[in-house]
């Protein structure tokens, strides 16, 4: 016999389906963006969540911003958000930039 054979009933897990999976009510959503996409931004600008929000790269102020380190940044720029990933922050420093924790 197979694992979850009930005699010819229906399975529990059919007869459960909001039981299935785990959603985690304390998970943070973050808005995330990519270090490719502040090229918009001109050199020595800073960059704040509600620059981004202006220029389109987050869609709501509800959540924190975290910046990820794909792609490149070609110039300085003053970069303020709530998490920065590590490879993110080498490259703005590496470019002349400077990041700070909002």
């Amino acid at each position: 016999m197979r694992v979850g054979f009930e005699g010819g009933q229906l399975p529990l897990i059919k007869r459960l389906p909001r039981k299935r999976g785990f959603r985690n009510i304390f998970k943070t959503e973050y808005n995330i963006v990519n270090v490719g996409q502040l090229a918009v931004f001109a050199p020595g600008s800073e960059v704040t969540p509600e620059e981004l929000l202006r220029a389109g790269l987050i869609s709501t102020m509800d959540h924190p911003t975290k910046i990820l380190g794909t792609g490149d940044v070609k110039h300085p720029l003053l970069v303020s958000a709530d998490r920065f990933s590590s490879s993110a922050e080498k490259k703005i420093v590496a470019a002349g930039g400077s990041v700070k924790q909002a």
